[in-house]
């Protein structure tokens, strides 16, 4: 019996706040071959981190099989997070080296449960700076905050 491939997917992802914290929104631009789908939501009150994750954890778990994932995120924090400083997290029990409870520990965990159903490759993108994807996911955060979803 012959494994069926993984499908390649890339997944934009992007959360904005007016006030932080304050109403925010997230938003993920998927795209598969020439299918583009795109998903929002927001919180009245909430930071721009959470936004973050949220979005990342939208856009991988609105995915219905494992697939080979290229994850953008103009978010240095949701970047390191999971390709740096979560294992050591996870292996003090969600404690930061200070001992401190990691921030947004709900979301983190959300959003490592959500990964690895998935290849995912993690990449960086500056935000604003006309990167097609990413202004998308920025516009469809924006109408996650005014509740345009």
């Amino acid at each position: 019996m012959t494994e069926t491939p993984l499908k390649d997917v890339v997944l934009y992802t992007d959360g904005a706040c007016r006030g932080n914290p304050g109403p925010g929104g997230w938003g993920v631009w998927l795209k598969f071959g020439a299918h583009t789908k795109e998903l929002c939501g927001g919180e009245k009150e909430t930071t721009n981190n959470r936004m973050e994750l949220t979005a990342a954890i939208e856009g991988l778990n609105a995915l219905q099989q494992p697939c080979r994932v290229s994850l953008y995120t103009d978010s240095k924090y949701v970047l390191q997070g999971i390709t740096e400083w979560m294992d050591n997290w996870k292996k003090r029990g969600w404690k930061t080296a200070a001992k401190k409870p990691v921030k947004n520990a709900d979301l983190w965990q959300q959003l490592d449960q959500a990964r690895d159903k998935h290849q995912v490759k993690w990449i960086w993108v500056k935000g604003h700076s006309g990167d097609e994807g990413n202004e998308k996911a920025d516009a469809l955060a924006n109408r996650g905050i005014d509740g345009l979803c």
